[in-house]
């Protein structure tokens, strides 16, 4: 049995599955603009790398600006490819076809917004923030979210030559403090969507507590094992009808203790998810 046709058995066994995403989800979908200069980077990003010369969106949030005027017009120009670049590979289409016929749940890192574009918001669960928010910089005084769509069709259009005028740059409603996109960070603001998020995870599990549980990891890389990957390990271990399977062609990793119900798989995530979902659509044929 491959790994692939393995791994289509575990599906097909589970009672529900949990599906952790990382970054390499999204790369593997060719949204590959995020930690390199990709071609699909370049061409919208090309003013930025010449005088910067930042690998990505990723690196771009780190980097010192000139002015907070030209910092805005970057913002704004990423969220614009954030909302409105597709996914250039059906990865998350093999996913659908893969997750259909069983109750579950997806935990994302990622803030690009696409699981919920595809699986809707009440399936997924964004831990670390989201791109469809911005926060105040002083989560203390403000704890409001603002909608990043709202002011992305307010102001873009308003951003001449990569920089935003100082006088439009948005402010907080309450004290006038800066805002900032609603990602984890020294001032993320965990309050009623940040619970929320987890609320929704933590009671699909308390519904199929006991149940045959696939914990299917994808992308998830050694940058901030803690929130998902390390939680997978200790549920599978704690879980005794559980499973384990992750998808990374860099990072496919599992811990000793649950090696015996672990499957690995070192390879691209698109192709996985493209095999399994045509050995499932087979299956169903048959």
């Amino acid at each position: 049995m491959t790994k692939v046709e393995e791994l289509v058995q575990h599906v097909k066994d589970a009672d529900a599955i949990v599906v952790g995403a990382g970054s390499g989800m999204s790369n593997a979908a060719g949204m590959n603009f995020w930690y390199e200069a990709s071609p699909l980077f370049m061409k919208h990003m090309k003013y930025f790398y010449d005088k910067y010369h930042f690998q990505g969106l990723f690196n771009g949030f780190y980097n010192h600006f000139d002015s907070e005027e030209e910092h805005w017009a970057f913002t704004l120009e990423s969220m614009n490819m954030i909302f409105n670049i597709p996914p250039q590979k059906p990865t998350y289409e093999y996913l659908t076809t893969l997750l259909k016929k069983k109750p579950f749940h997806i935990v994302t890192t990622n803030q690009d917004m696409i699981f919920k574009k595809f699986f809707g918001k009440d399936q997924v669960s964004e831990i670390q923030g989201s791109w469809s928010y911005f926060q105040s910089s002083n989560p203390n005084t403000d704890k409001h979210l603002y909608s990043s769509q709202r002011i992305l069709d307010e102001l873009l259009p308003k951003v001449k030559d990569h920089r935003l005028a100082a006088d439009l740059i948005p402010k907080s409603r309450v004290d006038g403090a800066p805002l900032t996109l609603w990602a984890r960070g020294p001032e993320f603001l965990e309050d009623k969507l940040y619970n929320e998020e987890y609320q929704k995870i933590n009671h699909f599990l308390g519904q199929h507590r006991g149940e045959k549980i696939l914990f299917l990891e994808m992308g998830v890389g050694r940058m901030t094992p803690m929130f998902i990957q390390e939680p997978f390990w200790e549920m599978t271990h704690y879980m005794p009808n559980s499973f384990y399977t992750n998808i990374n062609p860099k990072d496919a990793l599992t811990s000793p203790v649950i090696k015996d119900r672990s499957l690995l798989v070192d390879e691209d995530i698109n192709e996985v998810l493209k095999d399994v979902a045509a050995l499932i659509k087979g299956g169903q044929n048959d």
